[in-house]
């Protein structure tokens, strides 16, 4: 800009008559000076105000629909509190770690972090009071908003899988029976951030081989399986006896290693080649190995044990292969949290609130301690969505974590069943 250093030498431009040349030079000097500052300060950049939180994609009303109080479900009383708690407070871990503005979707809403972690701790305090059935259907009416899962048909109804965390036998080395290992985490494999290639990849990534020039997808289950030397690259950290147990922690996402000590191991997920997942279920329909209504794990497991040839073939249908890794606690959800038995589901998370207050309604078998169904109820009770699943996509799919052991792989290998989800939130007013 230089209209104002024009206007302060055009104002001096001639020295007056009478005026002393000295006084006449500083006068000047000062008018320039003047006129740059004044050009200086126009000039300067005007401090941006700190960035608006990005909202998170509005998602469909049939997503997460806005329950009228009306409508809203009548939950049982709270008769085991502490495993809850425990729950919710994992998930306020999670929340205090999140920037508080960022936004949260319940369908068309959104909530910041720092509303979720309120609405947490308002939802534990009301737990800690011990309230009756009544009072507490009336405290969730007044303070909190409800919101219903749409699972995609008529009656909105959600379809419930249970999954569990297997104790398998095994050794950490190699032996005449333990011959299955379970793989570290590849030293080639390798996850690309693409959120700065491109506005519409944030939050995306890609997991591939790097070959020195360019990067190619990771080998396949088959691919895996049948190279020799893979562990070069991906160290067993544990062998395990039978190729299902191996799969079948590998569907679970983590379990746990009983030795020949009586001593047990921890393994987490660490990572997975990325492949699509295909369920080895639909496939033994689809051939009519398997009859629909008696797909469980258990008939899985008898098949495969009675038809050893059919093992690779049916196993490796299903291209993606996960990777392990040893620790100390377990087993942690995506939020890199302990789950708790019955209090965490596994949910979508590109269309649910992870970490958010559920209440979820399904048929839920009654297993005695050897193993075997007793009998059915149904199942109403709190939850978090604490974990996600590779199977687990769309509006109509929750997975129960059902703990750990011969019980829980028993419920969870036979829950199919359909069912109900609600998310609960803080009112904002409140």
């Amino acid at each position: 800009m230089t209209l104002p250093v024009a206007w302060g030498k055009g104002l001096l431009s001639m020295r007056p008559i009478g005026m002393k040349p000295f006084v006449y030079h500083c006068l000047r000097l000062l008018a320039v000076a003047f006129s740059i500052a004044l050009a200086a300060a126009s000039c300067a950049p005007t401090p941006k105000p700190a960035p608006a939180p990005v909202p998170p994609p509005v998602l469909p009303p049939t997503v997460l629909q806005r329950l009228d109080a009306a409508d809203y479900p009548r939950v049982a009383g709270i008769a085991d509190a502490a495993p809850l708690l425990r729950s919710i407070d994992m998930s306020l871990v999670y929340y205090r770690r999140q920037p508080a503005g960022r936004l949260i979707s319940f369908g068309a809403d959104t909530y910041t972090v720092a509303h979720m972690v309120r609405s947490l701790e308002t939802f534990s305090t009301v737990v800690n009071r011990g309230l009756s059935k009544d009072a507490l259907n009336q405290v969730l009416q007044d303070q909190f908003a409800v919101y219903r899962a749409g699972g995609g048909d008529e009656d909105n109804a959600v379809l419930f899988t249970g999954y569990y965390e297997p104790i398998l036998k095994g050794g950490l080395k190699p032996t005449a029976q333990y011959k299955v290992p379970v793989y570290s985490r590849p030293r080639d494999l390798i996850t690309i951030d693409l959120s700065p290639f491109a506005e519409d990849l944030k939050g995306r990534s890609i997991v591939g081989r790097y070959t020195g020039q360019t990067v190619l997808p990771y080998p396949t289950r088959e691919q895996i399986q049948s190279r020799d030397d893979f562990s070069a690259v991906a160290p067993p950290i544990a062998w395990l006896e039978d190729a299902f147990d191996l799969f079948n922690l590998q569907v679970q996402g983590s379990g746990r290693i009983e030795l020949e000590n009586g001593d047990q191991v921890n393994i987490l997920y660490d990572g997975s080649n990325q492949r699509p997942y295909r369920s080895i279920g639909r496939l033994l329909i689809a051939q009519g190995r398997i009859a629909r209504e008696k797909l469980t794990l258990q008939s899985i497991r008898a098949y495969l044990k009675a038809n050893p040839d059919s093992v690779d073939a049916i196993l490796n249908h299903n291209p993606r292969y996960v990777f392990f890794r040893m620790a100390d606690d377990g087993p942690l959800g995506a939020m890199g949290q302990s789950l708790t038995p019955l209090r965490s589901i596994a949910i979508d998370r590109d269309l649910f609130p992870l970490g958010a207050l559920c209440y979820v309604e399904t048929p839920l078998a009654q297993v005695t301690a050897d193993g075997m169904i007793s009998g059915w109820q149904r199942h109403r009770g709190f939850a978090l969505a604490q974990d996600t699943g590779g199977a687990i996509k769309g509006p109509g799919r929750v997975d129960l974590f059902m703990g750990h052991g011969l019980q829980a792989e028993t419920a969870a290998g036979h829950l199919k069943h359909s069912g109900a989800l609600y998310f609960f939130v803080l009112k904002p007013e409140k």
